[in-house]
C-alpha cells in the first residue's frame, strides 16, 4: 500500500500556487471594475506603444522562415547549454562521455550543414 501522506506537501504547494496565480489574474480585473478603468473610451483605445496607428492587422501571419530561424537558434543554444556542464566534468567522466559528446556534436554539425544547404539560414 502506498502512503499518500508523503504527497501532502506537494498538493499544498500546488494549492497555494493555484490560489496565488488566480489572485494575480482576477484581483486586478475586480479592482478595475470598482475604479472605473473598464469603461473604454476612444482615448483609452488609441495606440500608446509607438504613438501612431498600426500599418496593418497585428494578427497577420509571419513568414515561416522566422520560426525556422528561431527553432534553429534554440537548438544550437541548447547545444551550448549541454556543452558547459560536460566540459566542466569531462576529466572525471572518462572516454565514454567524451565519445558520446563527440557523436552529439557531430550530429548537430550535420544538422547545421543540412539547414545551411537547404537555405534555412538565408534571410532576404
Amino acid at each position: 500500500m502506498v502512503d499518500l501522506s508523503q504527497y501532502l506537501p506537494i498538493l499544498m504547494f500546488l494549492g497555494v500556487a493555484l490560489i496565488l496565480s488566480s489572485a494575480f489574474v482576477f484581483l486586478p480585473m475586480i479592482a478595475a471594475r470598482f475604479t472605473g478603468a473598464h469603461k473604454p473610451t476612444p482615448e483609452k483605445l488609441t495606440e500608446y506603444e509607438c504613438g501612431f496607428p498600426a500599418f496593418e492587422d497585428s494578427r497577420s501571419q509571419f513568414d515561416v522562415r522566422f520560426y525556422l530561424v528561431a527553432i534553429l537558434f534554440i537548438v544550437f543554444d541548447l547545444e551550448a547549454a549541454f556543452l558547459y556542464p560536460w566540459a566542466v566534468s569531462v576529466f572525471d567522466l572518462g572516454w565514454v562521455a567524451w565519445s558520446s559528446m563527440m557523436i552529439f556534436i557531430a550530429e548537430l554539425a550535420l544538422g547545421l550543414v543540412y539547414a545551411w544547404k537547404k537555405g534555412a539560414l538565408d534571410w532576404e
